[in-house]
């Protein structure tokens, strides 16, 4: 067993990505340490990186998109065993004792820790994280494959599955990126009349490949009018984070129609009350979710063959990684892989 292990870290808010190699993490009552395979690298690791979330204590090793196995278990953990593999998203764990939790809402813990904000993630060979926090993963998935479905596997499952569509109703997803050419293939495998939105032509054929049953170029046609001509959307998945096409395709709602939002943006979206009251439409946001979730997203990818496409990059190279994915250039998500 080794004493130490390699992982990258921030030292402050704003500072740079450092390969550095640290003690080998032990378990605490509750935690599991986890020798990790993969580490999906996301936008949101950028709160991490400049500081942007407030509490977070420096060094800090980012990752929330975390793959790997059971290495080791803490005082009082039954729950795992060691060998089993096992993911750890975005929620890292939660309180058991305020309102949310006694309530089994472990989203909205008052006290939710967040993994790779409030404890050190998955940018490393180890890690540690509360049992809570972990969710099997099923052993016909690839360990790279997976990892992106810890966060935005989820979110776009997760939005999707709680939307109040049902099968045979139209499902647009706006954005074929890295949340929505998932939100695609989850939408066209529970069974919704699945149509896809993107600027230009050049993803209409990967956008048909995943399972889209239309598609909609908003360059050049007019997405609202479009979606109308198909009857109005039941449910609207926003995935680019672009408030003001948000704020366009609004009214490309059928009655009863909602869309809900998952790619982040800090502008505003505008939308009038006119807009929301006639035809009785919704405007919501979703945001991940917790284990359940997770295994619930793994256990479905793997039974109706949802795949994120990936690129992937040694533990060292998680900055040139990071900047690929912070200015859209990889297709679609980016995916560390560890040597041990």
């Amino acid at each position: 067993m080794p004493q130490t292990m390699k992982a990258i870290q921030v030292s402050r808010a704003g500072g740079e990505f450092e390969l550095v190699e640290r003690p080998l993490p032990a378990p605490n009552e509750g935690q599991v340490r986890i020798r990790i395979h993969a580490c999906g690298i996301c936008h949101s690791d950028l709160f991490v990186k400049e500081g942007l979330f407030p509490g977070i204590e420096y060094p800090r090793i980012p990752g929330h998109e975390v793959v790997g196995v059971v290495d080791a278990l803490g005082p009082g953990v039954t729950a795992w065993t060691p060998g089993q593999r096992v993911g750890v998203g975005w929620h890292g764990g939660h309180c058991h004792h305020c309102d949310a939790c006694r309530e089994g809402d472990f989203v909205n813990c008052a006290n939710a820790k967040i993994t790779g904000i409030s404890f050190d993630g998955g940018y490393a060979e180890y890690m540690t994280a509360p049992e809570e926090s972990l969710a099997r993963v099923p052993e016909d998935l690839d360990s790279v494959a997976a990892a992106p479905l810890l966060c935005a596997g989820i979110t776009t499952y997760n939005a999707l599955r709680n939307s109040g569509a049902r099968p045979g109703d139209l499902v647009a997803v706006q954005g074929i990126g890295g949340l929505g050419h998932l939100g695609v293939q989850f939408a066209r495998q529970m069974g919704f009349r699945t149509v896809a939105l993107s600027r230009g032509t050049d993803k209409e054929a990967l956008a048909r490949e995943l399972g889209a049953d239309e598609y909609i170029d908003t360059a050049a046609t007019d997405a609202v009018a479009a979606l109308q001509a198909l009857g109005g959307a039941r449910v609207i998945l926003a995935t680019a984070p672009n408030s003001r096409l948000i704020s366009a395709l609004f009214s490309g709602l059928g009655r009863n129609g909602r869309m809900i939002v998952v790619g982040v943006d800090n502008e505003p979206i505008e939308v009038t009350p006119l807009q929301l009251i006639a035809g009785n439409h919704g405007l919501s946001g979703w945001a991940s979710g917790h284990a359940r979730d997770s295994e619930d997203t793994l256990a479905f990818s793997a039974l109706r063959g949802v795949n994120a496409i990936v690129e992937t990059y040694p533990l060292a190279q998680a900055a040139q990684a990071y900047e690929r994915m912070l200015n859209n250039e990889a297709r679609f998500r980016v995916v560390l892989t560890m040597e041990s």
